[in-house]
């Protein structure tokens, strides 16, 4: 019976030993690893010892082995540093692969391209822009041509105003193009050239033969008319379900930016056209055939934004020398 006894100790005794030995193991591998990060050779701790020829010797592989780092912990550091510096990088930043990094490039709809409704009214006017802060002519005329064939489907408000802006492009490309075109390459160029030449008319005092207005004065008119579509455009593509429709949005906008400078009659004509102004649907199909109705009126806030750039800088140089009360 003793020897039973005693071969069942044994083998409990046994049970126990495997794991306590192989957690003293782990426990002085730990320590030793511990013991070779702190005992670091002097110099690197501001030290001045040179190093023995034993020192040199590689040591143990297990002891050089570079831990997987656990999740959550930045690429170059080691998991059991009290602080690191990451070995590369910071993590704010990306390592250039192959080439620098660009954002993916935003596809515009078919409209807002060369050949789309919205892309070739849009076009000259931003090309009108020019770099030295002035407005080139030539380019903002063929804006309004095309702003014109725009706005022309869209009922017998616009055909009102379109045939006024269009007798007013065709007075202001004859000048453009005619002998004295030199004088009328931009907006700047034009204004000081009729202030030298006496052909500005008196403010607030229409001349009797309309035909005979000057560039400025004639291009104060669609500087104007230019404001009202751009008010009008913006405010179709920025409505709200269940808001007011788009003929009381572009009437306030006439009532802004038209009516003060029109007679009783005309803003009476204006606001009997009004009621049968074309519904929203109308101008996104026009302004963006084929497209979402979200997709159409971004476009259309877009093209909104274009004429509301070249209108500010506009009315900017009119305001500096002086024309803003030609008409």
């Amino acid at each position: 019976m003793g020897v039973t006894l005693l071969t069942q100790v044994s083998r409990r005794y046994f049970r126990h030993a495997i794991p306590l030995a192989v957690l003293s193991l782990l426990l002085l591998y730990l320590c030793a690893r511990s013991f070779r990060e702190w005992s670091l050779p002097s110099s690197a701790l501001g030290g001045t010892r040179n190093p023995s020829a034993g020192d040199l010797r590689p040591p143990p592989r297990a002891f050089t082995a570079r831990p997987r780092p656990s999740p959550g912990v930045v690429s170059g550091c080691r998991s059991w540093a009290q602080s690191c510096n990451p070995e590369g990088p910071p993590p704010v930043q990306v390592r250039r692969q192959s080439g620098p990094l660009e954002a993916p490039k935003w596809k515009e709809p078919p409209c807002e391209g060369p050949q789309g409704v919205l892309g070739r009214v849009m076009e000259p006017f931003r090309a009108s822009l020019n770099p030295e802060g002035d407005v080139a002519l030539s380019q903002y005329l063929a804006g309004w041509r095309a702003l014109v064939r725009f706005l022309t489907p869209l009922g017998s408000i616009f055909a009102f105003a379109t045939d006024e802006a269009s007798a007013k492009v065709t007075a202001l490309e004859a000048r453009v193009h005619g002998p004295e075109a030199a004088h009328y390459s931009s907006l700047a160029a034009m204004a000081a050239w009729e202030r030298r030449a006496g052909l500005l008319e008196r403010p607030g005092v229409a001349p009797r033969d309309p035909a005979r207005s000057s560039g400025s004065r004639t291009l104060l008119l669609l500087h104007r008319a230019l404001r009202w579509s751009q008010l009008c455009l913006h405010r179709v593509a920025a409505a709200t379900p269940g808001g007011p429709d788009a003929g009381v949005q572009c009437g306030d906008a006439y009532r802004t930016a038209l009516a003060p400078h029109h007679p009783w009659l005309v803003r009476q004509a204006a606001r009997l056209a009004f009621l049968a102004f074309p519904g929203r649907g109308r101008w996104l199909g026009l302004a963006c055939p084929g497209a979402g109705e979200t997709e159409a009126r971004a476009a259309l806030a877009r093209a909104a934004a274009t004429l509301e750039a070249v209108y500010n800088r506009t009315q900017g140089l009119l305001a500096e020398r002086g024309l803003l009360g030609l008409a």
